[in-house]
């Protein structure tokens, strides 16, 4: 029970930084971590700053939850990424501008700039667009998180994996922080993407990168 305590207040604490972060406004987004055979995620249309503790929602891998509580409305992807990524802990679920803005164009993030390893590959996949809360825009989120790490997600926002949550933060940073750079060098002319054997050799140093992070 002190091991759930505390992922709920992790959950609290992180879910504080959002806006700080610039990663998400008001009640939108959410957060989740793995507990046990199932997880924990932030409740429906509550404001961060007013989410407590026992007001985190533990769904069950049916995807069921306490009687009285309300889990976000986009709980659906969480439980089926843990289902399908036995390497994810965490799940971060936001709406930043610049990664949004991106999605808004359905258009993913390619390989021009090093950092893309961040998201486990040689490219940022944009999930194709869905209802939010809906079995086929989970099925596409987990299709577009194929082999990566995270994914936009068509007129809508960005999701981040981690093996903690302050791991899965901190890539969602860094994905926004990408997502700003592609953007505005869009604005300059064509951005030179690297080379398959440039991304290889940097996603070779990337296999111990942010491990920090997952510690913090």
């Amino acid at each position: 029970m002190s091991d759930e305590l505390t992922l709920r207040q992790d959950l609290v604490e992180q879910g504080a930084r959002l806006a700080a972060s610039g990663l998400s406004q008001g009640t939108s987004g959410n957060l989740s971590t793995r507990c046990g055979e199932g997880f924990l995620i932030t409740p429906s249309g509550t404001p961060y700053d007013a989410i407590v503790p026992e007001g985190i929602v533990l769904v069950d891998g049916d995807g069921q939850w306490p009687a009285g509580q309300r889990p976000s409305s986009e709980w659906r992807f969480h439980r089926d990424i843990y289902l399908a990524r036995p390497d994810a802990g965490a799940v971060v679920h936001v709406h930043p501008p610049y990664a949004t803005a991106l999605a808004m164009c359905r258009r993913g993030i390619p390989p021009a700039h090093y950092m893309i390893a961040v998201g486990g590959g040689d490219s940022i996949s944009c999930a194709s667009y869905h209802t939010y809360g809906t079995q086929a825009l989970s099925d596409a989120v987990i299709a577009a998180l194929e082999g990566r790490l995270a994914c936009l997600m068509a007129n809508h926002g960005m999701i981040a994996l981690g093996s903690s949550l302050a791991q899965a933060m901190w890539r969602a940073v860094e994905v926004e922080n990408l997502a700003r750079q592609y953007a505005l060098a869009l604005q300059i002319g064509a951005p030179v993407m690297l080379t398959d054997a440039e991304v290889t050799d940097v996603l070779a140093k990337f296999a111990n990168y942010g491990l920090m992070s997952s510690r913090s």
